[in-house]
């Protein structure tokens, strides 16, 4: 029996990773779906070390589905590591499903083994083109921020992103206190990338 297990991602600590819970809730019953686990983090998604993508893979059986709403969620990575990634997924035969890749849909139902290959290859074609797509969208996002940040210092203008020192101060409390870093991401919505930053902070201030 194979299970379906959602995966959610957001790239930053402002960003809602369950945006999408309903959309993908409701795909998931209009196909007699039921979701077993819900795995939702705020990392990038340019980044092949994600912990709550790695807990599912870690979670999932042979033939189980992997349902996400785009393909970015799953991917913007390097060549390198999508390849790395699919490896992954292909050694426990885990079952990509994508809201915005219809392919994808027919490996979440029942068919004869032809078609099921058919469509596989299919599928496996356009799961590479649009992850590459992604990580290109992702690639001229960076160069035109950097472009537009490098005009904003030339011109004197460029500050960065304002620190949320409440939000921080709560979370050195909360290292302080001893709490799990897990514990605090889920208190606070913040990435794991944010409480070691700040632990590290604390650790160079004692």
């Amino acid at each position: 029996m194979c299970f379906v297990r959602a995966y959610l991602r957001a790239s930053t600590d402002e960003q809602d990773a369950t945006r999408a819970r309903a959309q993908v809730e409701t795909f998931a019953v209009e196909r007699g779906l039921t979701i077993v686990a819900w795995y939702v983090e705020n990392e990038s998604g340019a980044k092949l070390a994600r912990p709550e993508l790695f807990r599912l893979l870690a979670d999932a059986c042979e033939g189980d589905i992997l349902l996400i709403e785009q393909v970015d969620r799953l991917s913007r990575l390097t060549a390198s590591d999508w390849e790395g990634l699919k490896a992954k997924l292909a050694a426990k035969k885990i079952r990509v499903v994508a809201l915005d890749l219809p392919t994808s849909w027919m490996m979440a139902a029942k068919a004869d083994d032809f078609t099921g290959r058919m469509f596989s290859a299919i599928n496996d074609m356009l799961l590479d083109m649009l992850a590459a797509v992604a990580r290109k969208d992702y690639d001229d996002r960076r160069r035109r921020q950097s472009q537009g940040q490098a005009k904003a210092k030339a011109e004197g203008k460029y500050k960065g992103r304002p620190e949320d020192t409440e939000r921080n101060a709560a979370i050195g409390r909360m290292i302080s206190a001893g709490q799990s870093w897990s514990t605090i991401q889920a208190a606070t919505g913040c990435s794991r990338a944010t409480v070691a930053k700040i632990a590290k902070r604390a650790q160079k201030a004692a």
